[in-house]
């Protein structure tokens, strides 16, 4: 193969249509706009617009809620990321290991409401983690590598966990 046979993919370059350059063209006069009117004109909006009849969108009943206000924004992590900054020597093993030590050893840009811990990855090192939360798997390495996992977020009542 040489240079000059290279060739890209079939239809991936599209020759533009240049519109509005006279009637020979097929494109010409209106450009591909049809008559004259709104449609015809730049900044149409007459997408939901049905003839001043109430709109779909607005005869339609609103339906659910968006927990914007009170949703916990969490960091997720990895147990090998966790692992990685270790080998690396930037998080130490001796103290406890929170949000802020994982900002600092750079696993996190910034700490947001606080910290889930996910198990994927090898931990071989012994730690004692503080996070707001953690999965079974992850609970489940740490426990089985000698360290400890403590969880800041609230406990559940009986009820919500049945929900």
């Amino acid at each position: 193969m040489k240079l000059h046979e290279l060739a890209g993919r079939a239809g991936s370059r599209k020759v533009r249509k240049r519109i509005g350059r006279g009637i020979g063209s097929g494109k010409g006069k209106t450009g591909g706009r049809g008559g004259k009117g709104q449609t015809a004109r730049s900044g149409v909006r007459i997408k939901g617009f049905e003839g001043g009849q109430m709109p779909l969108h607005r005869r339609l009943p609103k339906r659910g809620f968006s927990n914007v206000k009170f949703a916990i924004k969490l960091n997720e992590v990895n147990l090998g990321r966790v692992q990685q900054a270790i080998d690396v020597g930037k998080l130490d093993t001796a103290g406890k290991i929170d949000a802020d030590a994982m900002v600092k050893a750079g696993i996190l840009r910034r700490a947001k409401d606080g910290v889930r811990l996910l198990g994927s990855g090898e931990l071989k090192a012994k730690i004692a983690i503080s996070v707001y939360g953690a999965s079974k798997s992850a609970v489940a390495a740490v426990e089985k590598a000698g360290g400890t996992v403590e969880i800041l977020a609230p406990k559940r009542e009986a009820s919500e966990q049945a929900a």
